[in-house]
């Protein structure tokens, strides 16, 4: 099977996710590009193939729950919900702006698609944790997905999340880890190493896969996998770069807080529709 012509659909999603992202980021001056580009084809595979959702029906009982837990990088959420129809593309240019809706993190104020307001790391799969097992006690059948940040496994609320969620057998909870290695101000290997991560994981009754985070193939066979086994939570530890698909972001700590303008964003811009 060719990867290209079987994701051609999520690969394009992903670059005008990325394109979104820059020039939203540049118009409100807001931070975290490089946290949006590093995660961009987990999304657009997941918005794309995955989740089990309808914009005409954003509160359908039966859908798909989605958190992103890394709120910081919450312009990605709002370019692939307008592009999934949950709200407008113009509404995009506001985002970061006085009296827009669209907050630097992610909030579901108003935004429909959102399930959870983030940005303080450490809230996502917790809260998503006792969405699962809600989901259990009520004999239903969706799933819930949750990204996390590499930088946020830090928190020790994960650990106590990952805990409950093995105890309580929720193999209908899926986290998706991305694993850029950097966090805020500098790599995670030197803030607070996470290796064996996947083994941390498996210790505390997970079942682990890990990917390639561009490849969509492999994100895409990973997703329709879960639970990868019966009555164990499910764990994608996802490996990517950066600030992916811009050549001078990629791998650089100054991408985390910096806003892409002039001709940085020129430059930015003609990368990836160059692609």
């Amino acid at each position: 099977m060719d990867d290209h012509n079987n994701h051609s659909f999520t690969q394009a999603l992903a670059k005008r996710i990325r394109l979104h992202a820059i020039r939203m980021t540049s118009l409100g001056q807001s931070s975290h590009v490089a946290s949006v580009l590093s995660m961009a084809d987990l999304v657009a595979v997941l918005y794309g193939k995955i989740l089990r959702i309808d914009p005409k029906r954003p509160n359908w009982a039966q859908r798909d729950r989605f958190i992103l837990s890394k709120g910081h990088a919450g312009a990605g959420i709002y370019a692939v919900l307008a592009e999934k129809g949950f709200l407008s593309k113009e509404m995009l240019d506001t985002h970061y702006q006085d009296g827009s809706l669209l907050c630097g993190h992610v909030s579901h104020k108003g935004i429909p698609g959102v399930e959870f307001s983030t940005g303080s790391l450490g809230h996502g799969l917790p809260v998503a944790g006792g969405m699962a097992y809600g989901a259990k006690l009520d004999g239903a059948n969706h799933k819930i997905f949750v990204l996390l940040s590499d930088g946020e496994c830090d928190e020790g609320s994960n650990w106590e999340a990952i805990l409950f969620a093995a105890h309580h057998c929720l193999d209908n909870l899926v986290v998706l880890v991305d694993y850029n290695k950097i966090q805020s101000l500098k790599s995670v290997k030197e803030t607070l190493e996470l290796e064996p991560f996947a083994e941390k994981w498996m210790s505390f009754g997970w079942s682990v896969l890990e990917i390639d985070g561009h490849n969509h193939q492999q994100i895409a066979s990973a997703c329709k996998q879960v639970p990868f086994k019966k009555s164990s939570p499910s764990c994608i530890i996802s490996h990517t770069t950066k600030g992916k698909g811009v050549s001078f972001m990629e791998n650089s700590v100054l991408w985390h807080y910096r806003s892409p303008l002039g001709k940085e964003l020129e430059a930015a811009l003609k990368e990836l529709t160059q692609e």
